[in-house]
């Protein structure tokens, strides 16, 4: 066995011992081991060899159930990251924290799961910070405004609809096999007895349920056409379950209820397209290629970025990144960050990041490294996007979508190949809003931060009119 993969159980073992009533020396005795050999192990100043595994697995077969060393890798992913948040002086050391996960599990797992009940805490706070900012009446919060955070607190990973589709396209297409424009169709008339149409209606999707057709403009991109046929497969077949997780949202209004019923089939029709374990090993195996991704999948460059924020699963999961959506005007329409990279929850977001530039140059991928006034550092794209109307008296769709994880992850990051991430001229500051942001010597600042004094000359002028308090 590799050092990699030993196994440290002393809390699961001195538990088994205790449910027996059995002193050290006597179930010593029993595995053929030492007393002091056993203290150690339970203690977990050793590890437990394989000849040891298997005799306790052959001595207590229901009561002892081995921990899976290949989760060891995995527990040390994310006790680094929750050790490495800014809360603390400093980072934990990378042998430190791969010692502690291998030797301390259950502590690790512990710590993760603090850390966790910390970051939700401080969403929530922020959400109550929005509502008092506003200094709005209660329950003015829009209904699309509770599911986008309701969508945000649940790390926009819903598992029971995630693995339920993952399950359904396994059946569509089969294992490692992604369901085709085709295979969606012909299930819809074999399940369900539906058909499908293409028409130049100005709805890009309809059902007409007298007559069991669905008709799909035909306006609509290739891409975006298989999208609206999966999302009818999975309203049909997973209807309940999505039914069951909305009911049971703590939601204001009925409105709202509908909104997260649409988000979550939204959300499953993604998942059916690109199902959750082949995406996560393909995006890995890809760099995290985005456009790679969205031709093996045949889903557009937003759908595939927006399945790469969601690879939460527990156990399984893939690259932390931050995903987002902007408009020509600079509103955040989509946001979702499995990182520390904050969003402005309203207002403008900063004018230095790439995604503004990126709104005004579709079809072309911005790369940029960026530093938040935390300190970290970020591996950011933003790629323009247009969706045609079809039509010449209508104005087409213009946005922006963002993608981006943290330095640290630069290797599975494709983007960050040309970047001179060691050159501080390749850094660009930004911030989450002018509102909150903290630096003072920003030329692209709106408005001064709310928390900060600032002054004005009468007879001096810089580029921005006023300075802002250190």
């Amino acid at each position: 066995m590799s050092k990699r993969h030993r196994i440290f159980a002393g809390a699961q073992l001195r538990e088994l011992r205790e449910k027996r009533h059995l002193l050290q020396a006597e179930l010593a005795s029993q595995l053929g081991i030492s007393p002091a050999y056993l203290s150690q192990l339970e203690h977990d100043d050793r590890p437990l060899t394989p000849r040891l595994i298997e005799r306790v697995a052959s001595l207590f077969p229901l009561d002892w159930q081995e921990f899976p060393g290949e989760d060891t890798d995995q527990l040390a992913l994310m006790l680094r990251e929750a050790a490495s948040d800014p809360l603390f002086a400093e980072p934990m050391p990378l042998d430190t924290v791969a010692r502690m996960a291998e030797q301390q599990p259950l502590f690790a797992r512990r710590f993760v799961a603090l850390h966790e009940a910390l970051r939700r805490a401080n969403q929530r706070l922020e959400m109550i910070d929005e509502a008092l900012t506003v200094d709005a009446e209660d329950g003015a919060r829009l209904p699309w405004e509770e599911v986008r955070d309701w969508f945000h607190l649940s790390n926009n990973y819903v598992d029971p609809i995630d693995r339920a589709a993952e399950q359904l396209a396994i059946a569509i297409a089969g294992e490692g096999q992604v369901a085709t424009t085709e295979a969606l169709r012909q299930h819809l008339l074999d399940q369900h007895a539906s058909t499908v149409e293409l028409t130049h209606d100005a709805a890009l999707r309809n059902f007409d349920a007298s007559q069991r057709v669905l008709r799909i403009g035909a306006n609509q991109t290739s891409t975006s056409i298989r999208f609206q046929i999966a999302y009818h497969v999975v309203a049909m077949t997973l209807g309940p379950a999505i039914h069951e997780i909305a009911a049971a949202a703590n939601l204001r209004s009925e409105v709202a209820r509908e909104l997260l019923t649409v988000g979550l089939a939204n959300y499953a029709a993604g998942a059916l397209l690109m199902p959750y374990g082949h995406f996560r090993r393909l995006a890995r195996d890809f760099r995290h290629d985005v456009d790679r991704l969205a031709l093996f999948f045949n889903t557009s460059f937003e759908q595939t970025c927006h399945r790469l924020s969601t690879m939460q699963r527990e156990g399984e999961r893939g690259l932390p990144i931050f995903f987002c959506r902007v408009d020509m005007a600079g509103n955040i329409t989509k946001r979702h960050s499995a990182t520390r990279f904050q969003f402005a929850r309203f207002g403008g977001a900063c004018p230095l990041w790439v995604v503004h530039e990126a709104a005004a140059i579709p079809d072309r991928i911005l790369v940029q490294l960026a530093e938040t006034p935390d300190g970290l550092r970020y591996v950011s794209i933003a790629k323009g996007l247009v969706k045609a109307s079809g039509r010449f008296d209508r104005t087409p769709r213009r946005y922006a979508v963002a993608l981006g994880c943290e330095l640290e992850h630069a290797e599975a990051f494709i983007y960050a190949d040309g970047l001179d991430i060691a050159s501080p001229k390749a850094i660009t500051p930004i911030g989450v809003s002018c509102r909150i942001c903290p630096r003072t010597d920003c030329d692209q600042r709106a408005y001064p931060p709310s928390d900060r004094s600032i002054s004005v000359d009468l007879f001096q002028r810089g580029i921005v009119p006023f300075k802002v308090a250190p």
